[in-house]
């Protein structure tokens, strides 16, 4: 089955019926023409030249063909009132009615060579031995004609800008959905940074750890300690990485809406209140601070179900006009003692790699730990 070929672009069927009619009007009226006079024929010539210049440049260069088409429409103007027969009038009609409809030119010069045929059509009566009404008759036709063709011009125009309009959007939808689909990677880039950096990172110093342990001092109580924190982190990496990936399935959540969701999951799973609280202005922050925000909050409540099962917790976000600040806090007995375990040091490490803090101690009877993000 052969291939169904169209015309290019720039030989569209509606553009190519005007031009080869035109060029047959044209052609038509010049055969039929009885003319005597060779100043005459010589305007048509120069006339039937310049229409057929415009009829080869109308696509690559616009300006130049109507310009063209301009001198073509008064060449036989000026031969109204000597013309012989009405091949002059038609000849006049035929040109600027093609000429008014193009788009090319500003409606300001199609007025003009409108005016002009008009002026032409009204000063040469006296020499063509017709009465004035005759030649006030013709004026009005070309006037006409004129605002027919402008008229017709704007539809183009219209049709014209309404196609550009249509690409213009298409190119637009076009790059949203480019857009779209590279800050998804980014994203996902983002999170298995975040979740894979961390996790495996403090993993391999733990394992350096356990065989320095092994291999320099024979400390294997101490090595098998490090090697069963090793397996916890990896772990708790395991879940990290999955929850990043069931987050890449839906929309990221805010900071605030995934504390929420954590607090409310220690209250069901614990049987403790959990209060928590957003202050500020929420805005959009990285990935790598949400993460790190996230993953602090759950160790301290992981930590206050540990230290102190039954004590009330109290979560508060703020967010300033530089940080992110996350306050968790739980009543902790002053006695027990307060020293940075794995999880605090997780904790720093992970802020650590969005830039950011974290400080710990007791504060008025009660355990609180404090993360800050630059953001």
């Amino acid at each position: 089955m052969k291939e169904k070929r169209s015309l290019p672009d720039t030989i569209a069927p509606g553009w190519l019926v005007v031009q080869v009619f035109g060029t047959l009007f044209v052609t038509a009226i010049l055969v039929t023409a009885r003319e005597s006079a060779p100043w005459v024929w010589a305007l048509y010539g120069v006339s039937a030249v310049c229409w057929l210049l415009f009829v080869s440049l109308d696509r690559s260069r616009p300006r130049l063909a109507a310009a063209l088409l301009g001198a073509a429409t008064l060449l036989p103007a000026v031969a109204l009132g000597a013309a012989e027969d009405s091949s002059a009038v038609l000849l006049t009609a035929v040109l600027l009615g093609r000429f008014a409809a193009l788009a090319a030119p500003p409606v300001a010069a199609i007025m003009a060579v409108g005016a002009g045929t008009m002026a032409l059509a009204v000063l040469t009566w006296p020499v063509s031995g017709e009465s004035p009404a005759d030649a006030f008759g013709q004026a009005l036709m070309l006037l006409a004609i004129t605002l027919i063709g402008v008229n017709h011009r704007q539809h183009v125009v219209r049709r014209e800008q309404a196609e550009r309009l249509l690409e213009q959007t298409r190119l637009a939808q076009a790059e949203q959905a480019r857009a779209a689909a590279l800050d998804e990677r980014t994203r996902i880039a983002r999170e298995i940074h975040d979740v894979l950096a961390h996790s495996l990172g403090v993993l391999g110093v733990q394992l350096e750890l356990a065989e320095a342990m092994l291999a320099e001092k024979g400390d294997v109580a101490t090595a098998l300690a490090t090697v069963r924190r090793s397996r916890k982190l990896a772990a708790d990496g395991l879940t990290e990485a999955r929850n990043a990936v069931a987050a890449l399935r839906q929309d990221i959540p805010s900071l605030a809406g995934a504390l929420s969701a954590l607090a409310e999951v220690h209250r069901r799973d614990h049987r403790s209140p959990v209060d928590f609280r957003a202050d500020g202005v929420p805005r959009g922050l990285s990935s790598a601070a949400t993460v790190s925000l996230v993953a602090t909050a759950r160790e301290a409540l992981t930590n206050a179900a540990r230290h102190a099962p039954d004590a009330p917790v109290s979560m508060t976000l703020d967010f300033t006009a530089d940080v992110v600040r996350l306050r968790v806090r739980n009543s902790l007995p002053a006695e027990v003692p307060a020293k940075g375990g794995f999880g605090l040091t997780g904790m720093r490490e992970r802020l650590a790699l969005a830039g950011g803090t974290l400080d710990s101690g007791h504060h008025d009877g009660s355990w609180q730990v404090t993360a800050e993000v630059p953001e």
